[in-house]
């Protein structure tokens, strides 16, 4: 029987050294925020230097980061021969996204996509994965594209699509490291910048009004997922969808 205060410290982020690649802004950061004020010691990792020290200047004392271009295998094999050992990886990397027919779609621009969002999250966890202490865990990010695509968002249902399989092989892969998913709904984050701000706030406001929660999500709300994955001890291959219900109607 599991005594009450070891339950508590098998539960607890202080002490746990969480590694956030893509944790500079948006979703990455509000984990990265969520996960120090409960006392993780956090590292965050993205391919701009100013972005690493503007995050780090809005975190606790104590954050960590690093630049790192995660398209890069070299790089990131160094990144992780910097970190040393850790226990948990959270992967929620990715550009601005861009919403173009299959006939317009620049094919380069779309293996670019894959480097960051798939290749990315596959080298990170081949690397990142040989200095996760006991009971550590991965979650990448996925996206609700994968399960209801629609026109113009071909490349990204299909790195969705690859994603969570990659999730559930190296669920297999490497265990008894824990690999789960978060799957994300429209978020407000700065990934829609590329949208002129009248025409992203026309498209919150009206997939917002369409959902069943009767608004899109904020990266407070995706920070909650992670964290249960990283407290989590009994789930790995798993997917959280944080989608607002978007994949309902």
């Amino acid at each position: 029987m599991i005594k009450p205060d070891q339950n508590e410290c098998s539960r607890t982020l202080k002490g746990k050294r969480i590694i956030l690649l893509g944790g500079t802004s948006g979703v990455g950061f509000a984990t990265a925020e969520a996960a120090a004020r409960e006392g993780a010691s956090v590292v965050v990792v993205s391919s701009r230097k100013e972005r690493v020290d503007a995050a780090i200047s809005r975190l606790p004392h104590g954050a960590e980061g690093y630049s790192a271009d995660l398209t890069n295998e070299d790089e990131i094999r160094e990144l992780f021969d910097q970190i040393g050992e850790f226990d948990h990886l959270v992967f929620t990397a990715g550009e601005s996204l861009q919403v173009e027919s299959l006939s317009a779609m620049d094919v380069d621009a779309a293996r670019r996509s894959f480097n960051l969002r798939y290749w990315g999250a596959f080298m990170a966890a081949k690397y990142g994965s040989r200095n996760m202490r006991q009971g550590g865990s991965i979650t990448l990010t996925s996206g609700a594209a994968g399960a209801r695509p629609q026109k113009g968002l071909t490349v990204a249902a299909s790195i969705c699509g690859a994603i969570e399989a990659l999730t559930r092989a190296l669920a297999v892969e490497l265990g008894p490291l824990r690999v789960n998913a978060v799957c994300l709904g429209l978020m407000r984050t700065e990934l829609w910048d590329g949208i002129p701000e009248q025409d992203r706030n026309a498209m919150y406001e009206n997939v917002g009004k369409n959902l069943p929660v009767g608004r899109v999500g904020e990266p407070e709300d995706a920070a909650e997922a992670y964290l249960y994955f990283i407290r989590e001890k009994y789930s790995t291959g798993q997917i959280v969808v944080v989608d607002g219900g978007s994949t309902l109607v």
